[in-house]
């Protein structure tokens, strides 16, 4: 029986959606990336279904907030790997599986 609520509790704890956003990495300074984090997470609720306009949000707001060549993906089950210049990186989870990654590369 005690086992039985074990793999209960267990499955629940595996399925959570975190609603809150989660930061995976980043090397930006404290400010920017609060700044960064916010912008990712009013993109993400204002175009819930389109992440296209979502990452186009959040690229032409960082251009114009820190100077230009910011790049954003926005989605679901994708991989990568970039170069990017020191202290502009923010990879970070939103809304249970929205993953989202924000970079400048000149």
């Amino acid at each position: 029986m005690a086992e039985a609520t074990e793999e209960k509790k267990a499955d629940a704890d595996s399925k959570r959606v975190h609603t809150y956003p989660l930061i995976r990495h980043s090397d930006m300074n404290d400010e920017m990336k609060t700044e960064a984090m916010e912008l990712c997470v009013t993109a993400c609720e204002k175009f819930a279904t389109n992440n296209e306009n979502a990452a186009k949000m959040i690229k032409d707001t960082m251009d114009k907030k820190f100077g230009a060549s910011w790049h954003a993906v926005v989605g679901e089950g994708y991989g990568f790997e970039i170069t990017h210049e020191v202290k502009n990186l923010l990879y970070m989870f939103f809304g249970g599986n929205m993953a989202i990654i924000v970079w400048k590369c000149s």
